[in-house]
């Protein structure tokens, strides 16, 4: 399907990816790896979910939507596990790996560990998307792994037997490629690279290793490996999503300068980036950093620069006003031909996420819808005030 992120909205605007799953799908989850119900059983539930999430994201007017990651763990480990909890999860790795992350909660993600190679996904991106698409009727967008944070499934300080990191490293980045291709390939039109364990590299938590070892020069060579494997106008479909992290109403990383890591964030030869913004407390010197970082040629693609708009965190419903008034001042730093936006973060980027602050996942599915609703009438506001494209407000 044919997409011009222009025609729509003036101003390009695009979801990140994940929603919250219904209650009901969390608690098939729970059943599924207790053995009560079996895998015919969950994937009738996920369908479920995923007709719903699309039916009621078109209904936003978004120009572009996503199947929520109803099929998938979540958006880190889609490629190794079925579940959360372990189950299914692929050949050569073992619970109890690195942390991922820990949120400002004290709740923590954890990953599995490597024990052997090769290093292969059991599932792709494609896989679900091709399951997904039948139920759209705009186009679709995906969200991948970055390679980064799949390298954390490596030890940390230690060199595998017969499985060197140098060839862990080939094969992951040579699955980060096949993941975004077979994507397109399934009719993706936009891909985006989840890369939240960005801003985290900058941070030393004692209480979680790797964050000292000051890796984000390797994560953005790692990144960098896989986009450069793509022509400059495939480039262009091809974004990479940075935030302080988001899950269970929780962060990760907020209290992180965003200076120490959108300098370096830009070296990446994306054409586009998803940056979570609204809660940002001070967003002015921010959207000075993107302006004057992000690069009108990064090897032969302009950067667009979508900045979050809404905070998936967070239960009140930012206006359309509100919207248009924050990218009408993102303009003042941003050239307005490469502004863009989008929500803060995935609304769940786990698929077992309560959502304390809203009371329950099923009222934060209505808050997301409410939200992308007035994302897309915004950012129709502000191309109209900008006068970007040729855009009719409804």
């Amino acid at each position: 399907m044919t997409y011009d992120p222009r025609t729509d909205t003036g101003i390009p605007t695009e979801p990140v990816g994940s929603l919250p799953r219904p209650s009901t799908l969390q608690a098939a989850y729970v059943e599924y790896d207790a053995g009560k119900i079996t895998k015919a059983q969950l994937e009738a539930e996920q369908e479920q979910a995923v007709r719903d999430s699309i039916s009621h994201m078109e209904a936003t007017g978004s120009p572009i939507v996503s199947d929520g990651e109803q099929w998938s763990s979540s958006f880190a480990t889609y490629p190794v596990t079925d579940t959360l909890a372990g189950t299914g999860l692929a050949p050569n790795l073992a619970p109890g790996g690195q942390y991922f992350a820990i949120f400002s909660d004290g709740h923590y993600r954890q990953l599995p560990r490597l024990t052997g190679g090769p290093f292969q996904y059991k599932t792709y991106a494609a896989d679900t998307l091709a399951k997904s698409i039948r139920f759209a009727t705009r186009p679709m967008k995906q969200a991948v792994i970055a390679p980064s944070m799949l390298a954390l499934l490596y030890p940390l300080n230690e060199e595998l037997p017969d499985y060197p990191r140098t060839q862990f490293e080939d094969d992951l980045c040579n699955e980060c490629e096949k993941d975004i291709r077979r994507a397109f390939d399934a009719g993706a039109a936009r891909v985006s690279i989840d890369f939240t364990e960005g801003r985290l590299a900058t941070r030393a938590d004692s209480r979680n290793p790797w964050t000292g070892a000051h890796m984000l020069p390797h994560f953005i060579e790692l990144i960098n490996r896989v986009l450069d494997r793509f022509s400059p106008e495939e480039r262009t479909r091809i974004g990479v999503h940075t935030c302080p992290g988001g899950d269970r109403d929780s962060v990760h990383s907020a209290d992180v300068p965003y200076s120490d890591l959108l300098s370096t964030m830009f070296q990446l030869n994306a054409g586009y980036f998803l940056m979570q913004m609204t809660s940002e407390r001070d967003k002015d010197p921010i959207y000075e950093l993107i302006g004057q970082h992000s690069r009108e040629d990064a090897n032969g693609v302009a950067q667009m620069c979508y900045v979050g708009v809404t905070n998936p965190q967070n239960p009140r419903v930012e206006s359309a006003q509100e919207i248009c008034d924050s990218l009408v001042r993102a303009a003042n730093f941003i050239p307005k031909e490469r502004l863009g936006s989008t929500d803060d973060c995935g609304f769940s980027p786990f698929s077992i996420d309560e959502k304390p602050n809203h009371g329950s996942p099923d009222y934060a599915r209505d808050v997301a819808f409410q939200k992308i609703t007035n994302r897309v009438e915004g950012t129709r506001l502000a191309a109209e005030k900008l006068g970007v494209g040729n855009v009719v407000t409804t």
